[in-house]
């Protein structure tokens, strides 16, 4: 079997100035990076603000194995399936970061004839934008710690400080570090540490921001420490906000790439969706929909993760609603959520996982009904995509279609598109073109003007299944603090494991009475919400015994081996 590397490099690419000609968008709006990937101008916007919204569809997911459910395959195979059906559509996704790709997870891409190409580049540094967001970052950095040595004319308290360094490589030797060693003139001691880049708040602006004057002016509140009065200093307060724009200027352009069957694909920012919010960027999505008739984006992780701050967070600064949810759904996936099996990468799937096994799997599609009741909360008509193994059974199938119907969905189609691209889809594409005809009753799961408290129990008990929220001294200080600085209205992105509904990754399928603990609160000013931290989270990852990188090389010709 080809590796999905080497798929993607027997597919035919064309030149990017062809796909950008077909797509509608004039040559004057290119800044080219090389033959196959171009930054897209915002000046377009000018010429497309009164052109009629497309279509707008969400990719999300149950609750996955570490493995992770084929999200990203099935965004690009459900676009290559409109395709095929004749529509104007157009694939938005997310930058990979360096992180996973030579750590656990590998590429992200997508996978088999469902890819964006070329597959090295979409990985591997694309056009910058990741470094731009880290050297943003950094220099921020850099310019708090030097006004604190260069008279502290702010009146910084250093115990106070919130903003670390970000580098785009999981490292947990950089998690806690003590800086300023070597005497008077290499700074002042302190311990500090850093965080992955796309963990970074410049990533999460970047995703969110609507403009250049709203880049500039989002760089500028972010909190980076509290002065010794007890009042927020900001990057404005600092002179560095102006700087970290011009940084960034170039990074505010979605790139235009394209999939395995030549169709667009804008690829822009990267935030994690357990710490961040986990969407691509609104400014994608902005050309997309006015630039297509369908526009197919994915949301981070699981249901309960990407796509409720999908819904809560990214639509409010966007304006743009969805038509529909598609929710993707392994068999594999599905019977672990019995609890009956663990999934561990690099360790061999477990028999009962790639043998038939109707019990376990309907004991475990009570993950797949609270994610759909999830969707089906704000209003949005949700499909189904069983994305199959050549080892599941069309017995298993029919069970999670007919249980997949009961629990609220709109409807199921059955996905086959690693194997067959968008003829794989096609299924998929006609009851997602269905679903999009449907009236939706779009509506937020929590008003702004709710407290700090009530939109995270709105999440935890509605979302989640919680019974109840609990909040450490600390916590309930930090949003009594947070609300008297004027942001109490924003909305809550929630950090928490991916791996289940709950706090808890041990906790599989639907969990029930549970306290989820809010151990941590945190205010991105800037991005415009409060992240609120569920569990133990780490903000920087760690490699794992055997990072996908070991296998990463060069051959004699130049052509990249072993990404993914």
């Amino acid at each position: 079997m080809k590796s999905d590397l080497e798929i993607a490099q027997s597919c035919k690419i064309e030149p990017i100035e062809k796909i950008a000609e077909k797509a509608g968008i004039a040559r004057k709006y290119l800044e080219l990076h090389g033959d196959y990937k171009a930054k897209i101008k915002l000046e377009i916007l000018d010429e497309l603000k009164d052109k009629p919204a497309g279509k707008y569809i969400d990719v999300t997911a149950i609750t996955p194995t570490p493995l992770g459910e084929g999200k990203t395959v099935s965004t690009i195979g459900l676009s290559l399936g409109l395709d095929k059906i004749g529509k104007n559509v157009c694939t938005c996704i997310r930058q990979p970061s360096l992180g996973p790709v030579f750590g656990i997870k590998g590429g992200a891409a997508g996978g088999g004839y469902s890819q964006v190409l070329p597959m090295e580049d979409f990985n591997l540094h694309l056009t910058g934008d990741v470094h731009a967001v880290s050297i943003a970052h950094n220099l921020c950095s850099a310019f708090l710690d030097n006004s604190i040595l260069k008279g502290n004319p702010m009146n910084i308290d250093p115990q106070t400080i919130l903003w670390r360094r970000v580098v785009d490589i999981s490292d947990r030797y950089l998690r806690n570090i003590v800086i300023g060693l070597g005497g008077k003139l290499d700074g002042i001691p302190r311990e500090t540490g850093f965080d992955i880049t796309v963990a970074s708040e410049v990533m999460a602006i970047l995703a969110l921001t609507t403009s250049l004057k709203d880049l500039r002016e989002r760089l500028g509140r972010i909190v980076l420490a509290e002065n010794r009065k007890g009042e927020p200093v900001t990057a404005d307060d600092i002179k560095v906000a102006g700087a970290m724009t011009v940084l960034m200027k170039d990074a505010l352009k979605p790139t235009l790439l394209q999939t395995t069957e030549n169709t667009p694909a804008f690829v822009h920012a990267g935030p994690f969706a357990n710490i961040a919010h986990g969407n691509s960027s609104i400014l994608a999505d902005m050309m997309a929909t006015k630039l297509f008739d369908y526009v197919v984006t994915e949301s981070g992780f699981g249901a309960d993760c990407g796509m409720e701050k999908f819904m809560n967070i990214k639509t409010r600064y966007s304006g743009i609603k969805p038509d529909c949810v598609v929710m993707v759904a392994t068999i594999r996936a599905l019977k672990m959520h019995s609890g009956k099996f663990e999934v561990k990468p690099g360790k061999p799937m477990p028999d009962g996982l790639i043998k038939e096994d109707m019990k376990s799997l309907d004991e475990g599609l009570c993950n797949l009904k609270k994610q759909i009741e999830n969707a089906n909360l704000f209003g949005v008509p949700c499909v189904v995509a069983v994305n199959v193994f050549s080892n599941d059974t069309k017995k298993e199938i029919a069970l999670v279609e007919k249980r997949a119907k009961e629990f609220g969905a709109f409807d199921v189609a059955v996905s086959d598109v690693w194997e067959k691209g968008g003829e794989g889809g096609r299924e998929l594409a006609e009851k997602v073109v269905a679903a999009c005809e449907e009236k939706s009753n779009f509506k937020f799961l929590y008003p702004l003007e709710a407290t700090v408290e009530e939109k995270i129990s709105a999440i935890a008990t509605k979302i989640y299944g919680a019974k109840d929220v609990s909040y450490s001294p600390s916590v309930k200080e930090k949003i009594k603090k947070f609300t008297s600085w004027g942001y109490g209205n924003l909305p809550v992105c929630m950090a928490k494991t991916h791996l289940s509904l709950s706090h808890d990754p041990a906790l599989k399928g639907e969990p029930k009475g549970f306290t989820l603990p809010v151990k941590d609160i945190k205010l991105s000013a800037g991005a415009g919400f409060l992240y609120a931290l569920c569990g133990d989270m780490r903000t920087m990852p760690g490699l794992p015994t055997h990072p996908a990188g070991e296998k990463v090389d060069i051959d004699k010709d130049g052509k990249i081996v072993g990404l993914f």
